[in-house]
């Protein structure tokens, strides 16, 4: 086959392009180029797809023995995920910007550019396995490796792209193997850090970036009751569940810490509150990608509920209406904000993937 391997300039897409190229597949690597700062360099392990990482992929791809191209794509990024990003914000929804990348950039955009060129898959270095049933139909599994498992943002991919996507480490048990195969191909990014964090916040201040972009707006932070209890200069900076940063001038009078309950942007308001008003037994998501066709749209399905890359799983059930979900769970999950992505498994099955719409009780 034809495949084209993205290359980030990390050690995971070095190690994928190889050992696709090792499977007997004719490929192309090609980095994207995602920033509009054509001077941007990488701060620590913050972030991604920085000049330096471009000159990395290209280093990988000639230790590989692969042609390799750079694709302008920061018009695209900045439209589909940084665009997103602050108007989601800005509504008082909580986004993931790595989530609208694969979605909007890595399985999208790349896939159409793949397809007029012929190719005919995309390999990455993410952490996601596809398990082909006898059927033929595929589905995506969580990783080998469950500390790095990328099966939740993967999820929005849905079963179309699914079948053209290729994941060359899904069977890998940990990052060190990763690593030390790095090593053993002569590919020198085997000890570069992970990126983490937001890419096109390179300094972690996620606030600072927000408020430059969206500027300044005095507005208070009210309790439950309505009282006002501190202030603040934009309540798109605030997310539920959120305890850092409040700066209230007094303790709750049982000397309880308050989190972020509420996000009303509209009215420029932010509510606190105790921890246990931040518990949620049920979560309505609305465009809904689905993987699994086999099972029933209007039945309860047990399955698990995610909706943090890296956060826990609650078992939970399931039931589908259309373009929508309603997720019960079995026991409460706290910090749940609209705009979060929700994904549901069955054991290490992705079954789909919505958009949290609200919070139930």
């Amino acid at each position: 086959m034809k495949v084209l391997a993205a290359l980030s300039g990390g050690v995971d897409s070095a190690v994928a392009a190889a050992r696709a190229t090792d499977a007997g597949h004719d490929v192309v690597g090609v980095h994207m180029a995602l920033s509009r700062n054509r001077d941007e360099f990488r701060s620590g392990s913050r972030g991604c797809c920085s000049i330096e990482d471009s000159n990395d992929a290209r280093r990988a791809a000639d230790a590989i023995g692969i042609p390799y191209y750079v694709w302008d794509l920061s018009d695209e990024f900045h439209d589909a995920v940084v665009t997103d990003f602050l108007s989601e914000y800005a509504a008082g929804r909580t986004p993931n910007p790595c989530v609208r990348c694969n979605e909007h950039i890595k399985f999208d955009t790349l896939l159409t550019r793949a397809d007029a060129l012929g190719f005919d898959a995309v390999a990455t270095g993410h952490y996601a396995r596809i398990v082909i049933r006898d059927d033929g139909v595929r589905e995506l599994h969580r990783a080998a490796d469950l500390a790095k498992d990328q099966s939740y943002v993967l999820a929005v991919m849905g079963p179309e792209k699914l079948a053209r996507a290729m994941f060359p480490l899904g069977e890998i048990e940990s990052k060190s193997k990763v690593r030390a195969e790095a090593v053993a191909r002569g590919l020198g990014v085997s000890n570069k850090p992970d990126s983490y964090d937001i890419c096109f916040v390179a300094d972690g201040d996620t606030k600072g970036f927000l408020t430059r972009a969206l500027g300044e707006k005095d507005g208070v932070i009210v309790d439950e009751t309505g009282d006002v209890v501190g202030a603040h200069t934009g309540a798109y900076a605030y997310t539920v569940g959120q305890r850092k940063g409040l700066r209230l001038p007094r303790p709750a009078a049982d000397g309880a810490p308050r989190y972020v309950t509420s996000v009303d942007t509209a009215r420029n308001v932010v509510t606190v509150g105790p921890e246990t008003l931040l518990s949620v037994h049920e979560l309505a998501g609305e465009a809904v990608v689905w993987f699994a066709d086999d099972v029933p749209a209007a039945v309860p399905t047990p399955c698990a509920a995610q909706v943090r890359a890296h956060g826990e799983a609650i078992p939970a059930s399931v039931v589908r209406a259309g373009n929508r979900m309603t997720v019960s769970l079995r026991e409460p999950m706290r910090g749940v904000a609209a705009g979060q992505s929700l994904v549901v498994y069955q054991g290490t099955r992705v079954l789909g993937q919505a958009t949290i719409a609200k919070r139930a009780c």
